[in-house]
């Protein structure tokens, strides 16, 4: 035995190492380790444990003080070793995050973390740790559309005030069209969601026309109201509208918030208007479609239902919809506004000033 080293196991020790040796599913790295200290402990010397269990002499000595260091535990579990590469310095991780920050040269648009190494000199995977650690993305990119309406705040909060307070005896519809949803016929049936594949769809495909979704979503209960058209011009709207006069129970105001698209602001839906004076309209800030509430909805559906659907016709399409909306409207919940208007007026502004600074 080597020199200094002695193993003097407890009944419990050595029935935790027996037990591990013995597992059928141990990992054999700690199969040998434990079998390293259990010769050691009946007096095998090292050249026999060599023999035994497989292993160098410096393995053998290794485990000894690792298990008179830190027991059991220590033969289950690997020191951390340094790294192989010599990290990257200051001034090379300096460089590719100026790089990162500054355009590229010649004819493309963002960088690529190939593009990097090879600008640098460095490995690609080294680029991209560098990426992750400041949180840089070149390869993606957000998109947003500043509103320029003048009266952005007051029509903000309007609207929000009709969800977070709506008034009493009256119904509060979030209003919008979804417009060209296209019957899509696939040229090959797909395959179905199995163990180890995911589901199949063709590329390609056939158009078998479009349709239009009329749908008003009521604010307190979340259901939607809903009606497919052909068209999308003013005559729709205002059959949709007569929709709506007839199922809202008389006596109630009805509240649409909506967008400035043309055929909302028609002169015969202002005519409209003027014989149905029950009917308010709320027009929402140009270029912020997205305090729409409705517009989640068709997100939902989109997603949902039409984006995997196969339709061999309008009908199909129409009638799928239709379905949908049944579906939705038996487990809807009331819609819930929840971002203070401060914070996205002051977002807004914040917003229009970095744009004058650059301009």
């Amino acid at each position: 035995m080597r020199t200094g080293v002695s193993i003097d196991l407890n009944l419990a020790d050595r029935a935790r190492l027996e037990a591990i040796a013995a597992e059928r599913n141990s990992a054999q790295k700690h199969v040998w380790r434990s079998r390293i200290i259990l010769l050691t402990a009946d007096g095998i010397g090292t050249t026999e444990i060599m023999r035994t269990a497989g292993v160098a002499k410096t393995c053998v000595w290794r485990w000894q003080e690792r298990f008179m260091t830190d027991g059991v535990d220590g033969l289950l579990r690997d020191k951390t070793r340094p790294s192989r590469i010599a990290p990257l310095g200051d001034e090379i991780v300096a460089g590719v995050v100026a790089k990162t920050l500054a355009a590229p040269p010649g004819e493309v648009t963002h960088w690529t973390a190939a593009a990097m190494a090879k600008m640098t000199g460095v490995s690609v995977s080294s680029v991209q740790r560098v990426w992750r650690k400041h949180g840089l993305q070149p390869h993606r990119i957000r998109q947003f559309k500043l509103s320029s309406d003048t009266r952005f705040a007051e029509k903000l909060r309007d609207v929000i005030g009709l969800y977070v307070d709506p008034p009493a005896h009256a119904v509060v519809l979030s209003f919008d069209e979804k417009s060209q949803i296209q019957a899509l016929d696939r040229t090959q049936p797909g395959l179905p969601l199995k163990t180890g594949r995911c589901g199949t769809m063709t590329h390609d495909y056939k158009r078998n026309g479009t349709t239009t979704l009329f749908a008003a979503l009521n604010v307190l209960d979340g259901s939607v109201m809903g009606q497919c058209m052909q068209r999308h011009r003013h005559q729709e709207f205002i059959r949709f509208l007569n929709r709506i006069e007839a199922k809202v129970p008389a006596g109630k105001i009805v509240h649409v918030i909506l967008d400035n698209y043309a055929a909302h602001k028609h002169p015969k839906v202002i005519e409209w208007l003027g014989r149905h004076p029950r009917f308010v309209f709320h027009f929402t800030p140009t270029s912020a479609s997205w305090l729409n509430a409705v517009e989640g909805f068709f997100a939902i559906l989109t997603k949902r239902r039409l984006k995997r659907g196969v339709f061999k016709s309008i009908v199909d399409l129409q009638a799928a919809i239709n379905r949908y909306l049944a579906d939705h409207n038996q487990a809807s919940k009331p819609f819930t506004w929840t971002k203070d208007p401060d914070e996205i007026i002051a977002a807004v502004r914040r917003g229009h000033q970095t744009l004058d600074s650059i301009h």
